[in-house]
């Protein structure tokens, strides 16, 4: 289990290839992998179900931005506050704890008494009808009063998508995964975990389509897949709480697997700084502010394409709920067949065999390269319109299941691949940057690069208002230039931010190397 033994080749044929892993480790890898695919279950149940019942609700996707903007920013600010207090005076394991129970309690009871009731708890539809005729400049925030609660729901699942994946469960990975280690275990961590999208984007389908059968309309059905999706949320929950704290009692005190010297715990207890010293502390790390940068490229540029095949699919579906929701969960199973294949095949030998930079600018090139094809695809669909006619295509049809396979394979390189380089760049960091520091630049850094997607959406939204422009399919194509123009510019930062970051995680592992052979 030492760092020696983690650096010798003796894996050879399709052990090398799929499955490097010792058989004395799996008891530190499978838990983590579970506690992973226990997180990764709830957030496709949550990111599939908050966007079907607001786009539901609102007749379309243009109240997502707004909610993303001035609801998930301001919460995820929120959140890691909160996060930074909790983590002053209470213990690494209890935060935890305290951080999960409260968004199972809230789901638990959404799901089985607010939801059943929405009509009692949401103000009078004619009430709200009124106030958009005597303020139609505060649509937006009317409607958030109007599905107050869906809205709450929205941004809890968005929060719990950043604050459970790329804060607790990530954190606690790179504290006790050795970075020798991480090279074989993160590729593999990301498919077992995605195997949870192909069984929770098969849940999603069955509760959004196939139970249908068994009630008499279909409200009664989507009513029960609320309970049952909800109750899921909750048990898978409570099953990565057993699993964590497993983990504490019967690995970490265990030395073949967990060394608090060598993760960099102090022996002497000192004194935490303040949340604004933290924030000081933050923002004078290169390191972080190129990770922040990373993650803000990335929720940006994939918001972009989102948003534009999002409002294409509410288009091909024509409002019917259940047929939108099932066909997210077909998205997630087949985001997570990808996944595990490319990580299997691809993947976890990149990340093995070649160096972090070059691991690391993988995911930007994909991207950027799948995002260039789709938006040439609504520049130029007036002129395939021919193509797609003999092939018995409407554009609509073809830009709905060509934005889902650039966004699938964008997905599953971004799981292998970005996740894990960007998590690998944490681990020689001191320990204070890797709790409060990692806190603020995944939740914020993850949260401001949506608001980014979603502010310039809600700009180019209001574009469409100046020019005297309705609100129908074409304003795809007549947004579109704008939000590829940004597009492409954020991509090139991207591009710059991996390279830069490249030569600061060479230099802190070399810095850790010097300080663990002094110590």
């Amino acid at each position: 289990m030492s760092d020696k033994k983690a650096n010798q080749p003796e894996f050879t044929g399709w052990r090398a290839a799929l499955w490097p892993i010792h058989n004395e480790e799996l008891k530190k890898f499978l838990p983590l992998a579970f506690i992973m695919f226990c997180i990764l279950f709830n957030y496709t149940l949550l990111r599939d179900t908050k966007d079907t019942i607001i786009v539901d609700a609102a007749k379309g996707s243009g109240l997502i931005p707004f909610i993303k903007l001035y609801c998930v920013t301001p919460a995820a600010i929120l959140f890691v506050i909160l996060y930074a207090k909790l983590t002053n005076f209470m213990k690494r394991e209890n935060v935890f704890y305290a951080v999960v129970i409260p968004f199972l309690i809230f789901f638990g009871f959404f799901g089985c008494v607010i939801y059943p009731n929405l009509a009692a708890v949401h103000p009078d539809p004619a009430t709200i009808a009124a106030m958009k005729a005597s303020y139609p400049t505060l649509v937006g925030f009317i409607d958030l009063y109007g599905y107050w609660s869906l809205t709450l729901f929205y941004v809890l699942s968005e929060i719990w998508g950043s604050a459970m994946i790329a804060l607790m469960f990530w954190q606690f990975a790179n504290y006790v995964v050795r970075m020798t280690e991480s090279k074989r275990f993160y590729g593999l961590f990301a498919v077992v975990a995605n195997v949870a999208l192909i069984l929770s984007g098969k849940l999603v389908k069955y509760c959004s389509k196939d139970i249908q059968q068994f009630y008499a309309t279909k409200e009664e059905a989507w009513l029960m897949s609320m309970y049952l999706m909800m109750g899921s949320v909750v048990i898978f929950g409570l099953v990565a709480m057993a699993l964590y704290r497993w983990m504490h009692t019967s690995v970490l005190t265990d030395k073949r697997y967990f060394d608090p010297a060598e993760a960099g715990v102090p022996k002497k207890k000192k004194e935490k700084p303040s949340l604004v010293e933290s924030i000081k502390l933050i923002f004078s790390s290169p390191e972080l502010g190129f990770i922040a940068l990373l993650i803000m490229s990335y929720g940006i540029t994939i918001n972009l394409i989102e948003a534009q095949w999002k409002n294409q699919l509410y288009l091909y579906f024509a409002g019917d709920k259940g047929a939108y929701n099932g066909f997210m969960g077909d998205f997630s199973f087949y985001t997570g067949i990808f996944t595990i294949l490319f990580g299997l095949i691809v993947g976890s030998n990149i990340l093995r065999r070649v160096s972090w930079f070059t691991a690391a600018v993988i995911t930007p090139l994909v991207i950027t390269l799948g995002g260039t094809l789709f938006f040439a695809f609504i520049f130029a669909r007036e002129h395939v319109d021919f193509i797609l006619q003999s092939m018995a295509l409407n554009p609509v049809t073809a830009a709905a299941f060509l934005g889902a396979g650039i966004v699938i394979f964008s997905k599953g390189i971004k799981y292998i691949l970005f996740d894990s380089t960007k998590e690998m760049a944490y681990i020689p960091l001191d320990d204070e940057l890797k709790t409060k520091g990692k806190a603020a630049v995944d939740v914020i850094g993850g949260r401001a690069g949506k608001a980014g997607g979603a502010f310039v959406q809600s700009n180019l939204q209001m574009l469409l208002v100046l020019l005297g422009i309705s609100s129908n399919a074409s304003e795809v194509t007549v947004t579109a230039p704008y939000a590829f123009a940004i597009f492409a510019i954020i991509c090139v930062l991207w591009l710059f931010s991996v390279k830069g970051l490249s030569k600061k995680v060479a230099a802190a592992v070399e810095r850790r190397k010097k300080e663990s052979k002094t110590s």
